[in-house]
């Protein structure tokens, strides 16, 4: 049994790992919770508590495993502090903040297209 080779050109292989990427790290980004942990933080820095509070709904679990998420993909910055008990804090970084102004630009359609949409839903659902 062989090994099968890439015919491809170095351009295309560099493209199609960018698809790749982008398409794994949409499918966990692009979910409620993280969409709104990351409005909930702004340009803020939360505790975790503060960040519980501030995405009404969320378990403590969901919130801890999307704030993992958003560290490992470099959008959350997790601060530990060595105090009794731990402190830690969390904040948006560079890229983070860019999403969120991505975030923010999608809150702004759906209040724009607020009534249409909800016309059109009324349409669909008589």
């Amino acid at each position: 049994m062989g090994t099968k080779q890439y015919t491809g050109s170095p351009e295309d292989a560099d493209l199609r790992r960018a698809d790749s990427l982008a398409r794994e790290i949409f499918s966990d980004v692009a979910n409620k919770w993280a969409l709104l942990i990351i409005e909930g933080l702004g340009e803020r820095t939360l505790r975790f508590s503060e960040v519980r509070d501030a995405v009404e709904g969320i378990s403590h679990k969901m919130l801890t495993q999307n704030l993992r998420m958003l560290e490992r993909y470099g959008l959350v910055e997790r601060t530990v502090y060595p105090t009794v008990p731990p402190r830690v804090e969390y904040t948006l970084t560079e890229p983070g903040r860019a999403l969120r102004a991505m975030v923010d630009g999608m809150c702004g359609w759906t209040h724009q297209y607020l009534g249409h949409i909800d016309a059109a839903r009324q349409r669909f659902d008589t």
